[in-house]
């Protein structure tokens, strides 16, 4: 009896043997899986920050050509003001040579806008 359970104990220990080497195959492998997965994580990761950057960039880009509108807008409007400004100075010294402007009914009765008097 006591062969048999000599045996039975070898047979134990060695299966034990066997679960812990097996465990330890299963864990190497294990991280050995989770090493590839973060690998490609973070190669994932690494082309939507490059994404992400080119679509920062053309943002950036066309808020600095927005930019560039709105102050050639700005320029023109400027430039109108101050067209309208002088082509208003113009109409106004023209009513004071005119003779048949009435100087008293102000600037809607223009006889330079009407057909002149002969």
């Amino acid at each position: 009896m006591t062969t048999v359970l000599i045996i039975i104990a070898v047979v134990v220990v060695i299966v034990l043997i066997a679960a812990v080497v097996g465990g330890r195959k299963k864990k190497v492998q294990r991280e050995d899986q989770h090493r590839v997965e973060a690998h490609e994580h973070r190669q994932e990761a690494k082309v939507k920050g490059a994404r992400a950057d080119v679509r920062e960039a053309e943002a950036e880009q066309q808020a600095a050509l927005a930019k560039q509108e709105q102050a050639k807008a700005e320029e023109q409007r400027m430039v109108a003001e101050r067209e309208r400004h002088a082509a208003e100075e113009r109409h106004e010294h023209a009513d004071q040579l005119d003779p048949d402007v009435d100087a008293d009914a102000g600037r809607g009765d223009r006889a330079s806008e009407r057909e002149p008097r002969r």
